[in-house]
Protein backbone atom coordinates (compact mmCIF):
# COMPACT_ATOMS: atom_id res chain seq x y z
CA UNK A 1 0.00 0.00 0.00
CA UNK A 2 2.74 2.56 0.61
CA UNK A 3 4.43 1.58 -2.49
CA UNK A 4 1.27 2.69 -4.40
CA UNK A 5 1.03 5.92 -2.54
CA UNK A 6 4.65 6.74 -3.03
CA UNK A 7 4.32 6.19 -7.04
CA UNK A 8 1.37 8.28 -7.10
CA UNK A 9 2.76 11.11 -5.29
CA UNK A 10 5.67 10.53 -7.19
CA UNK A 11 3.25 11.11 -10.43
CA UNK A 12 1.52 13.81 -9.22
CA UNK A 13 4.79 15.81 -7.97
CA UNK A 14 5.74 14.48 -11.71
CA UNK A 15 2.67 16.06 -13.42
CA UNK A 16 3.02 19.21 -11.33
CA UNK A 17 6.58 19.99 -12.03
CA UNK A 18 5.39 19.48 -15.93
CA UNK A 19 2.88 21.89 -15.71
CA UNK A 20 4.90 24.69 -14.08
CA UNK A 21 7.37 24.08 -16.70
CA UNK A 22 5.08 24.50 -18.91
CA UNK A 23 3.42 27.82 -17.38
CA UNK A 24 7.35 28.74 -17.02
CA UNK A 25 7.81 28.21 -21.29
CA UNK A 26 4.12 28.70 -22.83
CA UNK A 27 4.17 31.91 -24.41
CA UNK A 28 1.63 34.64 -24.48
CA UNK A 29 1.26 37.93 -27.47
CA UNK A 30 1.70 41.14 -25.19
CA UNK A 31 1.38 44.78 -26.24
CA UNK A 32 2.44 48.33 -25.49
CA UNK A 33 2.32 51.79 -26.62
CA UNK A 34 4.42 54.79 -25.85
CA UNK A 35 4.18 58.45 -27.61
CA UNK A 36 5.96 61.54 -26.94
CA UNK A 37 5.55 65.09 -28.32
CA UNK A 38 8.71 67.13 -29.44
CA UNK A 39 7.65 71.08 -29.73
CA UNK A 40 9.72 73.00 -32.51
CA UNK A 41 11.33 69.59 -34.06
CA UNK A 42 10.48 68.35 -37.83
CA UNK A 43 9.24 64.57 -37.58
CA UNK A 44 12.08 63.73 -40.26
CA UNK A 45 14.59 65.02 -37.39
CA UNK A 46 13.82 62.31 -35.46
CA UNK A 47 13.07 59.70 -37.73
CA UNK A 48 16.44 60.16 -39.04
CA UNK A 49 18.22 59.78 -35.44
CA UNK A 50 16.05 56.98 -34.38
CA UNK A 51 16.54 55.39 -37.67
CA UNK A 52 20.47 55.34 -36.93
CA UNK A 53 21.24 51.61 -34.94
CA UNK A 54 24.32 53.65 -33.49
CA UNK A 55 21.65 55.76 -31.63
CA UNK A 56 19.92 53.32 -29.74
CA UNK A 57 23.23 52.70 -27.05
CA UNK A 58 22.40 56.62 -26.52
CA UNK A 59 18.51 56.14 -26.31
CA UNK A 60 18.16 52.96 -24.90
CA UNK A 61 20.96 51.76 -21.65
CA UNK A 62 20.14 48.39 -21.98
CA UNK A 63 21.76 47.86 -25.02
CA UNK A 64 25.65 46.57 -24.95
CA UNK A 65 26.93 46.30 -28.66
CA UNK A 66 25.60 45.86 -31.88
CA UNK A 67 26.71 45.20 -35.24
CA UNK A 68 25.27 45.79 -38.66
CA UNK A 69 25.06 42.31 -40.77
CA UNK A 70 23.18 43.78 -43.76
CA UNK A 71 21.74 47.29 -45.06
CA UNK A 72 20.20 48.22 -48.09
CA UNK A 73 18.09 51.16 -49.54
CA UNK A 74 17.97 54.63 -50.07
CA UNK A 75 17.10 57.77 -47.62
CA UNK A 76 13.18 57.11 -48.67
CA UNK A 77 13.32 53.55 -48.05
CA UNK A 78 16.07 51.80 -46.27
CA UNK A 79 16.46 48.53 -44.65
CA UNK A 80 18.76 46.77 -42.39
CA UNK A 81 19.47 43.93 -40.01
CA UNK A 82 21.64 44.25 -37.25
CA UNK A 83 22.66 41.76 -34.18
CA UNK A 84 22.73 43.48 -30.40
CA UNK A 85 23.37 42.12 -27.28
CA UNK A 86 21.50 43.62 -24.07
CA UNK A 87 21.43 43.05 -20.27
CA UNK A 88 18.24 43.17 -18.60
CA UNK A 89 17.14 46.20 -17.11
CA UNK A 90 15.84 44.66 -13.65
CA UNK A 91 18.05 41.69 -14.03
CA UNK A 92 21.18 42.53 -15.45
CA UNK A 93 23.00 39.03 -14.98
CA UNK A 94 20.83 37.44 -18.00
CA UNK A 95 22.22 39.04 -21.32
CA UNK A 96 20.63 38.51 -24.44
CA UNK A 97 21.25 38.48 -27.91
CA UNK A 98 18.67 39.21 -30.52
CA UNK A 99 18.78 39.72 -34.10
CA UNK A 100 16.78 42.49 -35.53
CA UNK A 101 15.61 43.89 -39.39
CA UNK A 102 14.41 47.17 -39.84
CA UNK A 103 12.03 48.96 -42.23
CA UNK A 104 12.57 52.21 -42.61
CA UNK A 105 9.93 54.83 -44.69
CA UNK A 106 9.15 58.26 -45.00
CA UNK A 107 7.61 60.56 -47.25
CA UNK A 108 8.49 64.06 -47.52
CA UNK A 109 5.75 65.37 -49.29
CA UNK A 110 3.21 64.23 -46.30
CA UNK A 111 5.34 64.35 -43.53
CA UNK A 112 5.07 60.78 -42.25
CA UNK A 113 7.64 58.32 -41.28
CA UNK A 114 7.59 54.72 -40.35
CA UNK A 115 10.31 52.54 -38.60
CA UNK A 116 9.05 49.27 -38.57
CA UNK A 117 11.27 46.61 -37.32
CA UNK A 118 11.26 42.82 -36.07
CA UNK A 119 13.03 41.25 -33.21
CA UNK A 120 14.05 37.75 -32.07
CA UNK A 121 15.72 37.66 -29.20
CA UNK A 122 17.45 34.56 -27.31
CA UNK A 123 18.41 33.79 -23.70
CA UNK A 124 20.22 30.63 -21.78
CA UNK A 125 22.94 30.56 -24.98
CA UNK A 126 20.25 30.82 -27.58
CA UNK A 127 18.13 28.03 -26.39
CA UNK A 128 14.82 29.67 -25.80
CA UNK A 129 14.10 32.70 -28.23
CA UNK A 130 11.07 35.12 -28.39
CA UNK A 131 9.64 37.33 -30.66
CA UNK A 132 8.88 41.27 -30.87
CA UNK A 133 7.77 43.83 -33.32
CA UNK A 134 7.85 47.69 -33.35
CA UNK A 135 5.66 50.10 -35.53
CA UNK A 136 7.69 53.63 -34.48
CA UNK A 137 5.86 56.40 -36.31
CA UNK A 138 6.41 59.93 -36.60
CA UNK A 139 4.28 62.99 -37.53
CA UNK A 140 3.58 66.32 -37.64
CA UNK A 141 1.61 67.94 -35.07
CA UNK A 142 -2.07 69.23 -36.73
CA UNK A 143 -2.25 71.93 -33.62
CA UNK A 144 0.99 72.88 -33.00
CA UNK A 145 4.70 72.86 -34.65
CA UNK A 146 6.31 69.46 -33.76
CA UNK A 147 6.35 66.03 -33.90
CA UNK A 148 4.52 63.04 -32.64
CA UNK A 149 6.59 60.11 -32.03
CA UNK A 150 4.00 57.41 -31.69
CA UNK A 151 5.03 53.30 -30.90
CA UNK A 152 3.38 50.42 -30.92
CA UNK A 153 5.38 47.35 -29.72
CA UNK A 154 3.83 43.74 -29.95
CA UNK A 155 6.01 40.99 -27.87
CA UNK A 156 5.98 37.16 -26.59
CA UNK A 157 6.58 36.68 -22.96
CA UNK A 158 6.27 33.31 -20.99
CA UNK A 159 2.72 33.63 -18.79
CA UNK A 160 4.41 33.09 -15.55
CA UNK A 161 7.30 35.90 -16.29
CA UNK A 162 4.58 38.44 -17.91
CA UNK A 163 4.71 41.07 -15.22
CA UNK A 164 8.57 41.27 -15.20
CA UNK A 165 8.32 41.44 -19.00
CA UNK A 166 6.54 44.50 -18.89
CA UNK A 167 8.20 45.82 -16.44
CA UNK A 168 11.51 45.25 -19.06
CA UNK A 169 9.45 46.69 -22.26
CA UNK A 170 8.11 49.58 -20.21
CA UNK A 171 11.95 50.66 -18.88
CA UNK A 172 12.97 50.56 -22.17
CA UNK A 173 10.13 52.64 -23.79
CA UNK A 174 10.44 55.00 -21.60
CA UNK A 175 14.08 55.32 -21.95
CA UNK A 176 14.01 55.55 -25.67
CA UNK A 177 11.59 58.34 -25.15
CA UNK A 178 12.85 60.65 -22.12
CA UNK A 179 16.27 60.34 -23.99
CA UNK A 180 14.85 61.70 -26.91
CA UNK A 181 12.87 64.27 -25.43
CA UNK A 182 16.21 64.95 -23.52
CA UNK A 183 18.27 64.79 -26.97
CA UNK A 184 15.83 67.32 -29.37
CA UNK A 185 15.79 69.91 -25.81
CA UNK A 186 19.61 69.68 -25.64
CA UNK A 187 19.57 70.81 -29.15
CA UNK A 188 16.64 73.71 -28.80
CA UNK A 189 18.97 75.44 -25.89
Amino acid sequence: MARIQWKSCRTLGLFVGLFILYLCIRVQNYEHKAFIFLPTTHPNEVWEFVADFSNMKYLNPTIIDFDIVEEKGNYGHWKYSTKYSEKLSHWPYLPNHAIAHFDIQGDSKTHVYYINSTHRTCLFMGIYCLNASSEFKFTNSNSSNGAVCEEFVQYQCPSLLSEFCKREVVFQRKSIMNNLRKKFAERKH
